[in-house]
């Protein structure tokens, strides 16, 4: 098992990479959590509360900046919560073997979406009554996937945001740390309420977690872009590869066995 002050800093290095790509760092902190054994339950439950301190850290910066949409992000982040509760009844079944191997997905898809950042158009949009629809649609899903996989919902929220809404990049992120205020914290209070976390775990990640979502949101405004897009891109995708190992290694163990 990772020790104390491993967790406090896996949660700065989750914090400092969620802040600025909005995405959540429960992208980070779960695999590792995974590959040193946790239980799928306890990975998930664990990475909530790091997120919730991740966002609670970036907000504060990014509302300095004033680059939140306070009106778009509260109405997503209360439609997100009927699905953190469903995500976390869930997450109390799955076999860790499954649990990799979804998740596996999850980071493909994320890992995607962060390489062809750049590249997806933002114009304005205006919300018909069908985009209003798929937006409550995804607004559940995100929290669904959030509160299962302990990851914030952030890879829902900011695509959904700038292709189906407009709404510009520089904005989308911020925004989305604010819309995981309410998904992480809901999942947190299903999660505790189903004995899922380990607190003193899940405190040692918050805390590393909310110092490194601030500092993330300042080197946000500097750093070069498309080398954190590549440098993200790659270990998320190594990451997704030794889960798809584990788990095809531990369904064929069961089948030997």
């Amino acid at each position: 098992m990772i020790d104390q002050i491993g967790l406090v800093l896996l949660g700065f290095a989750a914090g400092i990479l969620g802040s600025m790509i909005g995405l959540g760092g429960g992208i980070v902190v779960v695999p590792v959590l995974t590959f040193f054994g946790f239980s799928p339950t306890l990975a998930a439950s664990n990475s909530l509360f790091a997120a919730f301190s991740n966002a609670v850290g970036s907000t504060i910066s990014y509302s300095r900046q004033k680059r939140i949409e306070y009106s778009l992000g509260f109405k997503l982040g209360l439609l997100s919560i009927p699905g953190t509760i469903l995500g976390a009844y869930a997450s109390s079944d799955v076999t860790p073997g499954i649990f990799k191997m979804l998740f596996g997905l999850v980071l493909v898809s994320s890992a995607i979406y962060i390489f062809l950042k750049k590249k997806i158009e933002t114009t304005k949009k205006n919300l018909t009554t069908q985009m209003i629809v798929f937006v409550i649609g995804a607004s559940f899903f995100a929290g669904t996937i959030s509160s299962f996989f302990g990851i914030g919902g952030g890879i829902i929220f900011v695509p959904l945001m700038v292709v189906g809404i407009g709404m510009a990049m520089k904005k989308a992120a911020p925004t989305s740390q604010f819309i995981l205020l309410f998904a992480s914290l809901s999942g947190i209070v299903v999660h505790s309420m189903l004995g899922h976390p380990d607190f003193l775990q899940a405190g040692l990640l918050a805390s590393g977690a909310f110092i490194g979502g601030i500092i993330g949101a300042r080197i946000s405004l500097d750093i070069k872009e498309r080398s954190l897009q590549i440098l993200v891109s790659v270990i998320i995708i190594m990451a997704a590869i030794k889960l798809f190992f584990d788990s095809a290694s531990g369904n064929l163990f069961l089948i030997g066995g």
